[in-house]
């Protein structure tokens, strides 16, 4: 059983990423695609774009609050469910798909399985 790694970035699903999987299916039975926290975060997407202050903060305008943060940011199952559906519409249906963690695991069949 051969794997293939890829990797989802901000740039989404393209139908490069598309081609790319197709001529993989060519070489190996399955494919593991890793979505990386920018695929699945749409505010990654625009903290790359805007340049950095690289001045230093003032220490009175840091607050040391107790809010707890926000730990689900970047961390969407739903948005990786919808990658797989997308990417299994575009594919075809002798592949399925499974989801493991942030990682989209794909199969070839020989018949149909959907």
């Amino acid at each position: 059983m051969t794997f293939a790694e890829m990797q989802l970035g901000k740039n989404g699903l393209t139908n490069n990423f598309i081609q790319t999987l197709k001529s993989s299916f060519q070489t190996h039975e399955n494919i593991r695609i890793s979505v990386l926290k920018s695929a699945r975060d749409p505010a990654c997407k625009n903290s790359t774009s805007t340049p950095r202050n690289r001045s230093t903060p003032d220490l009175a305008s840091l607050s040391l609050s107790s809010t707890p943060r926000n730990r689900s940011a970047g961390h969407d199952k739903e948005k990786i469910k919808q990658y797989s559906e997308e990417i299994l519409d575009k594919l075809g249906k002798n592949y399925t798909a499974k989801l493991i963690g942030f990682k989209i695991i794909l199969k070839k069949w020989r018949k149909e399985q959907r």
